[in-house]
């Protein structure tokens, strides 16, 4: 079986959400069944019907996080030591050679991926074309637009 990195960060936003899921989206949803379930007849009880749905998301969603926790290796930025290559965890600094502009991104997990707050998956293009370089370096990504050159302004373990 196969490790997913996951950074400190993520894994705690993880275990948070599969706290929430157990002891305030479970009870809940099974308190309303048992009010659409009072009500009488559930064969159209619309409101039996869409609580055993929301059940359903959250029995699976539970399930989806604990396998996650179970198979993840959980990374700190902070305690990394990659004589200034990118790796995973690492956040850098990047120049896009077209515009000049500077770009930050951290290279994180599938689930603590956010663009907007410059959290960066993995396996994206651009992460894959980071793996491994060093301050100076160029980064040439393949995106849906076209080539994008960047040149790797620095790298840090926070």
């Amino acid at each position: 079986m196969a490790t997913i990195p996951i950074t400190k960060r993520g894994s705690e936003k993880l275990k948070e959400e599969l706290h929430r899921l157990k002891t305030i989206d479970r009870p809940a949803v099974i308190n309303a069944i048992a009010e659409a379930r009072a009500q009488g007849d559930l064969s159209e009880n619309a409101e039996y019907d869409a609580a055993k749905d929301r059940q359903g998301f959250i029995e699976g969603r539970i399930q989806e996080i604990e396998s996650k926790l179970s198979m993840s290796q959980v990374i700190d930025p902070s305690s990394l030591d990659a004589d200034g290559k990118v790796v995973f965890g690492s956040t850098v600094v990047l120049q896009d050679q077209a515009s000049a502009e500077e770009v930050t991104y951290q290279i994180v997990g599938e689930d603590e991926a956010d663009l907007k707050l410059g959290l960066i998956n993995v396996s994206s293009p651009i992460a894959r074309a980071l793996i491994g370089k060093e301050d100076g370096d160029m980064a040439v990504v393949q995106a849906p637009g076209g080539e994008k050159r960047y040149e790797i302004v620095s790298v840090s373990y926070r």
